[in-house]
């Protein structure tokens, strides 16, 4: 039977909680050229003329305010670039599951052009803490996670979750304790590739 998106969320919630940190430990950072990319600067429209007391500065100042102008490729490249990211260590996936996914996640991260900051690093901008679980219905095994993103002090900043479906590759119980035998490692992997997009989307996004 197909469960439900909250019962899902619940489950992981569960799991983080109680889970053994078993995982692949943080990657070591490694030094990373931002990819070349330049885009036509948007062009600003001209501001409207108000009748108001208010001097024709000031109005056209809190005109152009009202509306960020977006950002460009090279603007996105040039925060990815000054980006280090530390990985926690990943809780509820097996050794065997983690293995490659932290190894896809250092791959994608370079390519978008983001510096990996090793577990004793104390100049990481951005810590990734991740929660996994997977359960098998059937010949499909679904692996469901959680990636929070916080602030070196600590703060919440944003979250990615999600989940992918897969064809067992292995052998499981009915009560899928053995799920994670079933999960192949190119499953891990798009996660890792959708975990660094999506990652690189809220810092590019939250920039203005």
């Amino acid at each position: 039977m197909r469960r439900s998106h909250v019962t899902t969320v619940s489950l992981l919630v569960a799991l983080a909680l109680t889970a053994c940190t078993n995982a692949k430990d943080v990657l070591e950072p490694s030094a990373i050229t931002p990819p070349a990319a330049s885009a036509p600067a948007a062009q600003g429209s001209a501001a409207a003329t108000v009748s108001a007391p208010a001097p024709s500065t000031a109005a056209t100042a809190t005109t152009t305010a009202g509306a960020p102008a977006p950002i460009t490729s090279a603007q996105a490249a040039a925060i990815l670039s000054k980006t280090r990211l530390q990985i926690a260590p990943i809780v509820g996936a097996s050794v065997d599951a983690a293995t490659p996914l932290t190894a896809e996640l250092q791959t994608r991260a370079r390519q978008r052009g983001i510096t990996l900051a090793g577990s004793q690093d104390q100049t990481a901008t951005h810590v990734l803490k991740g929660y996994f679980s997977a359960m098998t219905e059937g010949k499909d095994t679904t692996v469901i996670y959680v990636w929070d993103v916080y602030d070196p002090s600590g703060n919440r900043l944003h979250r990615i979750n999600g989940q992918m479906k897969a064809p067992s590759t292995g052998s499981r119980d009915s009560a899928g304790a053995d799920s994670w035998k079933s999960v192949s490692p190119a499953t891990m992997q798009a996660i890792a590739d959708q975990t660094i997009d999506q990652f690189a989307a809220f810092l590019s996004g939250k920039a203005s």
